[in-house]
């Protein structure tokens, strides 16, 4: 039985997010493929994360007999997000640009569950797994557009899931968000309408493709 980390960290709601749409869609398809496995869901900006404090990180390089009351209890939450990607199979994250930049509440998460020796190092403990990232942009900073050195997103991401948790990272970038309810993008709709069908077909082929390859 397979187990999906799913997470989600726009503070739009449902339809109104798009990053949030996708990822519905690769979870509806996912547990379409997958009736007996398991979902475990964190929305964070319902639900955000402790952003990381000194007695959090401190506590990962103390021995649990030399830590002090305040530094055992926030690890104990802090390892209760690292045993969650551990658990997991498959992760899907959706990651709006807001700013140029990931969510806070989604930086807060990783910064919660890399942890150096353990989730990080010479043998990440969820090495392997893969992760799905739907990064939604308002623009485009594809290669050759004017804002292709403002991607920090993807960026960002490839060099903290790939090469430090050492994920197995795919990306679906709906771009182009922004287009329908700004007038001076009116004449991109076609492009971003196409780009959204074409993320949330992305979706269910990953999904299933996903599913498939774990329970084969």
């Amino acid at each position: 039985m397979a187990t999906l980390l799913h997470i989600d960290s726009s503070v739009f709601p449902h339809e109104a997010s798009s990053s949030r749409s996708v990822t519905a869609a690769f979870r509806k398809t996912w547990e379409e493929q997958h009736p007996e496995g398991a979902v475990i869901y964190r929305d964070l900006a319902a639900d955000p994360v402790p952003h990381i404090t000194a007695d959090a990180w401190s506590a990962g390089y103390v021995t649990p007999t030399r830590r002090t009351p305040e530094q055992s209890a926030a690890f104990t939450a802090r390892v209760m997000f690292i045993e969650e990607l551990e658990r997991a199979d498959a992760v899907l994250i959706g990651a709006p640009m807001y700013n140029f930049s990931i969510p806070s509440t989604l930086k807060a998460w990783l910064d919660n569950v890399l942890l150096l020796g353990r989730t990080a190092g010479e043998t990440p403990s969820a090495q392997g797994t893969p992760v799905v990232v739907v990064a939604s942009r308002g623009g485009s900073y594809a290669p050759g557009t004017p804002r292709e050195g403002y991607e920090f997103v993807q960026n960002y991401l490839k060099a903290v899931l790939e090469s430090i948790l050492g994920l197995d990272l795919d990306f679906i970038v709906p771009e182009l968000t922004h287009a329908p309810r700004n007038p001076a993008m009116s004449e991109l709709v076609p492009l971003y309408e196409a780009s959204r069908q074409r993320a949330l077909e992305e979706a269910t082929t990953k999904a299933k493709e996903l599913a498939q390859r774990l329970t084969a």
